[in-house]
């Protein structure tokens, strides 16, 4: 297979990370490829999902710049709450033994904490924070990033907060039956559980997202963390993030007999999104409204509730549906759906990604509504790439002082 050269500023991993990762709910990759960038090199990546274990499997093999995590990562299709990492760890399972693990990641489930959802919480099957303090407990990683939806910083989790916070570092928490409980911990200590906005990392959306740091004991010590700071002081706008991959899907009919119709379309969807953003300007900018995967229980894809379906339309942008890709467009004649509706073009699961940060070189597979799940429940590549090159800033100078002392 010929494997793809990436762009520069996919900032690739060199052959040999300095630091290491395991992943569970890996989705599609967008935590996956910020913490590449960051600087860490993969062991594992485990997800249930058919589909998105197959876009991981496509992308690790078809780019360059994944090349160490040919050789040493394993992509596992496997329920986490079924995941031993001894045993199914196996093209790094001497690494592993050898060095430890640097950093255990995860985006666990986010419904039992969405404000779209019931809130259940703890009581939500879905949840798997247990799940992940078990393999903290297993592994014992010199750090942990686990991220969530911003629902669960909402006072009614704080007793369930304050579980996690005692299981990682010690201290009480409210049982079921009402009395306290006092935790010893695992010898980790809480350095931030807070919320990053996707926006302020140059992701086009509306997309906050609850990041929890832990570090292992011996591995802070007398270090400090610093929390990631904004990398865009101004928003990057939905015109300007995606008038490139517009302007392409609108070019094959600009001539021809609905050459009019095409120009006309398109210069209406960019001069709706830029008055959007020049109205929005010091107030959050012209940004997509939060993108969702859906249930799989439901039908097809659309772009969220009626709320953002309303927020897309004031970027001149229907919310109704996905769209099919250009070449798709021209062999099924879905113009009239796909880019000529009366609320605007529709978005294709590309510009969907776009969105969501991904670079352009990432594919997805399965079907375009299964696709469009994987980029709509995804964590955003750009603000993982802050967590994670926040974490390795730590892990360095743990590194650094403890070659001092030897």
């Amino acid at each position: 297979m010929t494997h793809t050269k990436e762009p520069e500023s996919a900032d690739p991993v060199s052959v040999q990370p300095e630091f290491t990762s395991i992943e569970i709910c890996a989705g599609a990759g967008g935590q996956a490829i910020g913490l590449h960038q960051a600087g860490f090199g993969h062991l594992a990546l485990v997800e249930i999902d058919q589909y998105a274990v197959k876009t991981l499997e496509l992308n690790i093999e078809d780019h360059e710049v994944w090349a160490w995590e040919r050789e040493h990562c394993d992509v596992l299709s496997a329920d986490v709450k079924h995941f031993e990492p001894y045993r199914d760890v196996r093209k790094s399972a001497d690494l592993l033994k050898r060095q430890g693990l640097d950093l255990l990641a995860g985006g666990v489930p986010c419904p039992p904490f969405s404000h779209a959802g019931k809130q259940l919480g703890k009581d939500d099957e879905r949840d798997l924070f247990p799940r992940m303090l078990e393999l903290v407990e297993i592994l014992k990683p010199r750090a942990v990033m686990i991220e969530n939806v911003r629902g669960i910083m909402d006072p009614k989790f704080s007793d369930y907060r304050d579980y996690i916070q005692a299981k990682l570092q010690g201290g009480t928490y409210l049982g079921d039956d009402g009395q306290m409980v006092t935790e010893p911990g695992l010898d980790y200590t809480v350095c931030k559980w807070g919320i990053l906005e996707a926006s302020d990392f140059g992701v086009p959306q509306l997309r906050p997202r609850a990041i929890l740091v832990a570090f292992r004991n011996d591995v802070i010590k007398d270090l400090k963390y610093e929390w990631p700071t904004a990398t865009h002081e101004d928003p990057v706008s939905v015109a300007e993030a995606l008038e490139p991959t517009m302007r392409a899907r609108f070019e094959p009919y600009f001539e021809g007999v609905r050459s009019e119709q095409a120009h006309r379309a398109f210069e209406r969807w960019l001069k709706k999104a830029r008055e959007r953003d020049a109205e929005l300007k010091g107030k959050g900018g012209g940004i997509a409204p939060t993108l969702v995967g859906g249930s799989k229980k439901h039908g097809g894809a659309d772009l969220g509730p009626s709320r953002a379906k309303a927020a897309w339309k004031q970027l001149g942008v229907s919310g109704l549906g996905v769209a099919n890709d250009i070449e798709t467009c021209v062999t099924k004649q879905s113009e009239n759906r796909d880019l000529f509706g009366d609320d605007g073009p529709m978005l294709t699961v590309r510009q969907a990604a776009i969105i969501q940060g991904f670079p352009m070189e990432w594919d997805f597979s399965g079907g375009k509504t299964a696709q469009y799940r994987q980029v709509g429940n995804a964590f955003p590549p750009p603000v993982a790439k802050a967590v994670g090159k926040s974490i390795i800033d730590v892990l360095k100078a743990a590194r650094e002082r403890e070659q001092e002392k030897g």
